[in-house]
């Protein structure tokens, strides 16, 4: 409409735009052609670190921590955060920091906590205990029959029987149930 030699008002209006928006649709679009009326994604906030801090953090994390330089024996994103602020005055948060270590393929690895008083031998000692059914602990039954007894089974109480009666059919224990 502008193109062919209309007015911006008037192709605001039929446009359902403002004056304002319509006049810049036509910068753009003489500057940049088509390609220009198409929305790009927005800049946004520069980033913290510029990429001689990225290389440094990089090369700072694969090297690993000195303890007695750093005062560490691993880096966390608080160690590295101190260390960015001694290193070149950079006040950093720990979620932009991580997001930063993330767009170079680092990923944070945590052990598996273990318990400093676990005892191995207790664990296989454990291990080799019989269950309820007369069976180890993977299931199998030594023969010996496990006995039931009963003494006023209530209708109520039999769906928890049929459970138990069940599991212990399941690990091949032979049973023998009774009543009083």
């Amino acid at each position: 409409m502008i193109y062919d030699g209309g007015t911006r008002t008037h192709a605001a209006e039929v446009g359902g735009v403002s004056v304002q928006t319509m006049r810049d649709w036509v910068l753009r679009f003489n500057t940049r052609g088509l390609d220009g009326l198409l929305d790009g994604k927005a800049p946004g906030q520069p980033s913290i670190l510029s990429e001689e801090h990225r290389q440094q953090l990089s090369e700072m994390i694969e090297s690993g921590p000195i303890p007695a330089v750093h005062g560490v024996v691993r880096w966390r994103l608080a160690d590295l955060m101190q260390w960015l602020w001694d290193e070149y005055r950079i006040r950093i948060s720990k979620q932009t920091l991580s997001r930063e270590l993330r767009a170079q393929n680092f990923r944070k690895l945590s052990a598996r906590p273990r318990h400093h008083a676990k005892s191995d031998q207790a664990v296989a000692a454990f291990k080799r205990l019989p269950n309820a059914s007369g069976g180890d602990r993977e299931g199998q039954a030594d023969g010996r029959p496990v006995e039931i007894w009963l003494r006023g089974l209530e209708q109520a109480d039999r769906p928890a029987l049929d459970y138990h009666v069940n599991r212990l059919a399941r690990v091949g224990a032979p049973m023998m149930i009774g009543g009083t």
